[in-house]
């Protein structure tokens, strides 16, 4: 399975980008927020989600310039009645942050707005990951905590909490709210505060 390819940009286009590592040109379908990502640039590193179409069986690289991106995009997949074209639409019409923002104020016309999204469907994607997602640049446990000066106790809390039974989504919020309030807590304080939210 490819994690992601790093190469000379061969080709791009708002729908696809072909990434030349050591004389082989990997194609990937990309998002528009991906094009924008990769536009001017001579070398890309692309994060990869293939999917197979169960109907013929044919596979399909999508390439995102974020891990975030393509975590949504997985996301949006795990939607019922969701495919890789209608997740790429929705990514190539709203950022990770939109998108985030969106489903976490259940603002179903918004979603609407995009192409080939109906009422059901948009009432589909809000239900099914208003939990999955949460405010931020990223479902990464290290990247929310890098941004933060107690990191390392972060980290550590959030793998304490999750021991305990309860889910990441929630841990990480509980946790971010928590060092807005006191950035310099320690993991004990930390985990005390969460408990009481959680």
């Amino acid at each position: 399975m490819i994690d992601y390819i790093s190469g000379k940009l061969a080709t791009l286009t708002p729908t696809m980008a072909v990434i030349d590592n050591q004389g082989i040109g990997y194609a990937v379908e990309i998002s528009l927020q991906t094009y924008d990502a990769l536009n001017g640039k001579s070398t890309a590193t692309v994060f990869i989600q293939r999917q197979v179409n169960q109907r013929d069986g044919t596979e399909v690289d999508y390439g995102f310039a974020t891990q975030d991106e393509r975590e949504l995009f997985r996301q949006i997949t795990s939607v019922s009645g969701m495919g890789a074209a209608s997740a790429r639409m929705v990514l190539s019409s709203l950022s990770p942050e939109e998108l985030r923002n969106i489903i976490l104020s259940e603002d179903v016309n918004r979603l609407k707005s995009v192409k080939g999204i109906g009422l059901k469907t948009a009432q589909r994607l809000v239900l099914e990951l208003k939990d999955k997602v949460f405010k931020g640049e990223s479902a990464s446990t290290d990247q929310l905590f890098s941004r933060t000066d107690s990191g390392a106790a972060a980290e550590e809390a959030s793998t304490a909490l999750q021991m305990l039974g309860f889910s990441k989504p929630n841990v990480q919020k509980a946790i971010q709210a928590i060092l807005k309030q006191s950035p310099g807590a320690s993991v004990e304080e930390i985990i005390k505060a969460a408990l009481k939210r959680l």
